[in-house]
């Protein structure tokens, strides 16, 4: 076919398949599309905060005394061993009756080599990458005796060392794993509500920092005239307690 023939043909069709689209519908209005609304600072003159009211803990980490592993295999690591050596590092939280959590360690003596079952207060131990270096991390768990709390802790070797990097008691629910981050579910006092924390690896500071502090509704949806009393009873942040931060 000649060129000026196929241009000729070739302008024909765009412009039927214009005309085609024009009859079928063209763009549509969605409407008026709302005004966006800046954040409204309050009370500019006031002095701002020089330290937190609150101590989580954050950017602090700890080495586990005589705790190694071949390769830095963190997976030849006994659980078990593990607690037995925070227990050692915190008299005061452990040792003899007057301590908040000496039922914890009197029952130590109920786990045997990687148990966690029966009235032995240690969790399963997980593993999974969460500070991003190629090697697996121990995540782990047990409970915090007397009392319905539990410790959930991460751990990653550091030159040879078994270095804790992320550290938080609480009345847990549920925990998760989610790329770099941990995240714990904990009950709240508010029906349908309930408390979500997530610690994320921060690379800068070697540690998991609380990254994410909310309440979140996890009962059915509320009908039209409850919706707006239960946002407003639900919006104030949990006060933070120290059963809610890391030790």
């Amino acid at each position: 076919m000649p060129r000026p023939l196929r241009t000729a043909l070739v302008t024909a069709l765009l412009l039927a398949s214009a005309t085609a689209c024009g009859d079928a519908g063209g763009l549509e209005g969605a409407g008026a599309t709302p005004t966006a609304t800046s954040p409204a600072r309050l009370w500019p003159e006031m002095t701002p905060a020089s330290s937190p009211a609150w101590n989580y803990d954050d950017g602090e980490s700890e080495v586990m005394k005589g705790i190694t592993a071949a390769g830095d295999d963190v997976r030849k690591v006994d659980p078990v061993a593990v607690v037995k050596a925070e227990i050692a590092q915190h008299p005061d939280e452990y040792s003899g009756s007057k301590a908040p959590y000496y039922e914890t360690a009197r029952r130590m003596v109920d786990c045997g080599e990687q148990s966690a079952s029966g009235r032995c207060p240690v969790l399963k131990a997980y593993y999974r990458d969460l500070t991003g270096d190629g090697h697996e991390d121990l995540t782990l768990g047990f409970r915090l005796l007397p009392g319905n709390q539990t410790a959930v802790r991460v751990y990653t070797f550091e030159g040879g060392r078994l270095v804790q990097v992320m550290a938080n008691d609480d009345a847990v629910s549920g925990v998760e794993l989610a790329g770099r981050s941990v995240i714990i579910h904990a009950p709240s006092d508010l029906a349908d509500y309930e408390y979500r924390f997530q610690w994320t690896w921060d690379p800068d500071q070697h540690v998991m920092l609380l990254t994410h502090d909310e309440m979140l509704r996890v009962g059915k949806a509320p009908s039209p005239s409850a919706s707006a009393g239960a946002s407003s009873a639900a919006s104030p942040s949990r006060t933070p307690s120290p059963s809610a931060s890391s030790r």
